[in-house]
């Protein structure tokens, strides 16, 4: 049923007349639909940005796109661990929703993103849009769920995390610190110590992939797919496996000093990223583009050198404090983007479709509910956010806290005393989740408890099937 809509709504989409120009030569270019490109990195940390306060990590492609653009220092991810935050991102709902919420897959998992669900590609796809996935999938590896499945034309990346090995996911070295060391001081151990495949579409092209050139071939397959796509409207999904362990970058620009690999990596991730601006003033598209680069969650910082930091937010990776949940994030479209300007509205990974959507003058399927909300009027300099609140689910998918305006309330699973540890934070004070206020404030304690309670309960009734290899 899902292709057989799509089929039908391309067809109605090239139908209908489009405004259009001639370029420099001579031929005829869509001008009334934007691209878009989103980037989304892995594991990278709120504070490894120059322009969210980095010291240490040189990015000067991603602080110009904030200087030409707009930082959003509120920006939420609906999860703190890579599949459900990437399910969220593609279809505008919490995971819980989509059955996503409890973990990640691994190469032995046999569920994923349902194709049925309707996601940003579909979405764009039908409005004949070129689409392509270049990256990092991590929503199903199987062919009923990879990305050609779900919208894109064309797929070329890692079907999971660059920690696992396929078939089993056995075999792997070990990942303390120690483990780390030895990767890093041996590049080849991309292929010596790793069985994770490459795919292009469905099929694997490559086991192992090696890893030191998968950051900037994926580049090249964007930036070919840009060129490609110059006179028709693109999206462009760029989800990089880097910086999630283990780190890899080309040989010519590696840093042999260990201590130094994450920073090494991310500057890394930051000269790719600028290849992609870079065909964009090329082939004069900046004036019909969009770009938002985010990241999926917060920094793992258990890997200590090898991993990032929340900057001054409260731990990282798999926590629903903040550091888990908010992640840098930059929107860029020069003539659309007010430049060198920054919003702390609450705004969320789910907000990215609908807001699409409305960019693009269409509406979104009326048969299935999602969560996410239109945040268009910030993209152009507003300050209020119609997103008002925001759920924290844990990474095994449970219900953990709740965000309205300033407050979070967060209720964490018993320790030792057997009693659950309840935290209320002011956020525009106290951006660090450092002063619990809940014992001085009772009253709203229990009024956002109550409310966090009815809206999980609401998306828990209206939950949709994950999709399970029969």
């Amino acid at each position: 049923m899902k292709i057989i809509l799509t089929t039908l709504a391309v067809i109605l989409s090239f139908s209908q007349p489009a405004r259009a120009e001639l370029d420099s030569q001579g031929s005829t270019k869509a001008k009334s639909r934007p691209n878009f490109i989103l980037v989304f990195t892995d594991d990278q940390g709120y504070g490894d940005l120059g322009c969210f306060g980095s010291k240490t990590i040189r990015t000067p492609h991603l602080d110009r796109l904030a200087a030409e653009g707009r930082r959003f220092t509120s920006f939420v991810s609906a999860s703190s661990v890579c599949s459900p935050s990437r399910a969220a991102l593609l279809t505008g709902c919490y995971p819980k929703r989509l059955n996503m919420a409890k973990g990640v897959l691994f190469p032995a998992s046999t569920t994923g993103l349902h194709p049925d669900e309707h996601t940003i590609a579909d979405h764009l796809k039908q409005q004949g849009y070129a689409t392509a996935c270049f990256g990092k999938w991590h929503l199903g590896h199987h062919p009923e769920t990879l990305p050609r499945a779900q919208g894109f034309d064309v797929y070329f990346g890692i079907p999971y995390s660059n920690d696992m090995n396929h078939p089993d996911n056995r075999g792997k070295p070990p990942e303390d610190a120690a483990g780390m060391d030895m990767l890093w001081n041996d590049p080849g151990s991309s292929l010596t110590k790793w069985k994770t495949p490459l795919m292009e579409n469905e099929r694997i092209i490559e086991l192992p992939v090696d890893q030191r050139t998968i950051t900037r071939r994926c580049t090249d397959r964007g930036v070919a797919f840009i060129r490609e796509n110059r006179n028709r409207p693109f999206f462009l999904y760029l989800p990089y496996s880097m910086p999630h362990v283990p780190l890899y970058v080309p040989d010519e620009v590696r840093d042999p000093d260990p201590k130094r690999a994450y920073i090494n990596t991310v500057e890394h991730l930051d000269t790719e990223i600028g290849r992609i601006v870079t065909i964009l003033r090329e082939l004069d598209l900046t004036k019909d583009t969009y770009i938002l680069f985010a990241t999926d969650n917060g920094p793992w910082l258990k890997n200590k050198q090898y991993g990032g930091s929340a900057g001054p937010l409260r731990d990282g990776k798999m926590s629903t404090f903040e550091g888990g949940h908010r992640v840098p994030a930059i929107v860029w479209g020069p003539g659309r983007i007010p430049p060198a300007t920054q919003t702390d509205a609450l705004v969320s990974t789910i907000d990215v479709l609908p807001t699409i959507a409305s960019l693009t003058g269409t509406p979104l399927p009326a048969d299935r509910p999602i969560d996410g909300v239109d945040i268009s009027a910030l993209l152009t300099g507003g300050e209020e956010s119609p997103r008002h609140e925001f759920l924290y689910y844990s990474m095994g998918g449970d219900i953990q806290g709740i965000r309205q305006g300033d407050w979070k309330l967060l209720i964490l699973p018993p320790k030792h005393n057997g009693k659950p540890d309840i935290m209320l934070f002011n956020l525009a004070k106290d951006i660090g989740e450092k002063n619990n206020l809940a014992t001085k404030k009772p009253e709203l304690v229990e009024r956002l408890t109550q409310r966090m309670k009815e809206l999980d309960a609401a998306i828990e009734a209206e939950t949709r099937p994950v999709w399970r290899r029969s």
